[in-house]
């Protein structure tokens, strides 16, 4: 039997590619619509009587820890039980327990269904994007990866303008049945997501991972294809069986987990505080909200950089120079005397900060370990950045009350230029490479 991780790679890019795209995209857009919708709605809480900031923080925690267990569920269930099934069930999670939230009498109930809705929103990051790596070839793998991201992030930009237009109208409540209602249409269409051929054939279900890939390439390319290059392929059938205990892995963890780290205390300390900080300097939640909406157009605008660098220059030096200019910028927003200077280098480092989850989370992590364990191992730094965004929104109450803006956004700058540093020195370069070569 042929090598089938080589006939994957060779697929050019197709209909195929764009339709899986689109349904592993329709999750991801509606759980960075659900998880993003903090932003906006704490906010109004505030403003409303209805939260605290340290309400919000247990909301915000509450979220991270559902988001926790679900990263483990994910990893254990995703290379035990396969993508497939795992993907359904995370949906089914967060879209009903999205709904609930909507109909909570109070903060305490909506934290407590927030922590059921992180279950399934961290489900989602761990199995979309490594199910996404197996089946995009080398070549393009950075760039479909840039792509996955931009609609998440799309997510952001689009939950924080539907905020900004509907909250108004129809109150947060409104806020959380689109999430869930969205989730669960998008449970509907995945019932035809095909299970990961890499996967069925190291789990021994040759047959079943030569069928999908047979049908594949019968009925989006008629057979008009080029000949594998099994050259940098091992096979998927003879391996021994790969623990997740491996020596080999372990700087892989390490700079896996810590890049995850950075990234959650970038996004939880910058991002999901900014609309909440804004209040508590004594803007309106309106005005705070119409300025949000203008930095979060950087989540996809840093997507859109990621696709056009991160398949030219490599990962490691898209890592580095994302780092270095997210740090910059982040200072320089808190050094901000005006909106719109503020407004300018909000949506600057908004940029930078996706476009490092673009290359970094959507691309670098599922790239580093091999099929068997690719599932349990990125959750692994999935879940070390989760614990951090437990911490990280009590911790930003200490600094801003400490120092202010300034003080959060220096923390993460120092973060971000130690990112760069292990990078350098830790990481290996993916672009270009077979998963199973890497």
């Amino acid at each position: 039997m042929s090598n089938l991780a080589a006939r994957l790679d060779r697929l050019p890019i197709s209909s195929f590619h764009r339709n899986l795209l689109i349904i592993i995209g329709g999750g991801m857009f509606f759980d960075g619509f659900d998880n993003y919708l903090a932003n906006s709605v704490l906010s109004i809480l505030i403003e409303e009587n209805w939260s605290t900031l340290h309400l919000n923080a247990c909301f915000l925690s509450g979220t991270s820890l559902g988001m926790l267990l679900g990263s483990i569920m994910a990893g254990y269930l995703g290379d035990k039980h396969g993508r497939k099934s795992t993907y359904q069930i995370n949906l089914l999670i967060f879209g009903f327990a999205s709904i609930a939230c909507a109909l909570t009498p109070d903060m305490y109930w909506l934290i407590f269904f927030r922590f059921l809705t992180g279950i399934g929103l961290g489900a989602e990051i761990v199995v979309g994007y490594g199910l996404l790596s197996e089946f995009i070839p080398p070549t393009h793998r950075g760039r479909w990866g840039a792509l996955m991201s931009f609609i998440g992030q799309f997510g952001l930009f689009f939950v924080t303008f539907t905020s900004w237009l509907i909250i108004p109208l129809a109150g947060w409540r409104t806020m959380f049945v689109i999430a869930g209602l969205g989730g669960l249409l998008v449970y509907i269409a995945r019932k035809q997501l095909p299970e990961s051929p890499r996967w069925l054939s190291r789990k021994g279900r040759k047959q079943e991972a030569e069928i999908i890939v047979s049908n594949i390439e019968n009925k989006y390319y008629q057979g008009n294809l080029p000949i594998p290059n099994t050259d940098n392929h091992s096979s998927l059938y003879i391996k021994p069986k790969i623990s997740i205990f491996e020596p080999r892995f372990r700087k892989r963890i390490f700079l896996g987990s810590l890049m995850m780290v950075v990234q959650s205390i970038s996004i939880y300390g910058f991002v999901a505080w900014l609309p909440s900080l804004m209040v508590s300097q004594g803007i309106s939640a309106n005005v705070s909200l119409t300025i949000t909406v203008l930095m979060t157009l950087g989540g996809p605008t840093g997507a859109v950089f990621a696709y056009c660098l991160t398949d030219k220059i490599g990962r490691k030096p898209a890592i580095i120079l994302g780092s270095l200019l997210a740090a910059l910028s982040g200072i320089l927003y808190a050094l901000s005397s005006s909106q719109l200077y503020a407004t300018l280098c909000g949506f600057v480092t908004f940029s930078l900060i996706y476009y490092l989850v673009s290359v970094i989370q959507a691309g670098y992590i599922p790239e580093l370990f091999p099929t068997d364990v690719r599932m349990r191992l990125s959750a692994i730094c999935v879940i070390c950045g989760r614990i951090s965004s437990i911490i990280m929104p009590f911790f930003v109450v200490l600094l801003y009350n400490y120092g202010g803006i300034l003080m959060v956004t220096s923390l993460i700058a120092i973060l971000l230029c130690i990112q760069a540093i292990a990078v350098y020195s830790l990481g290996i370069e993916t672009y270009n490479k077979s998963l199973e070569s890497i």
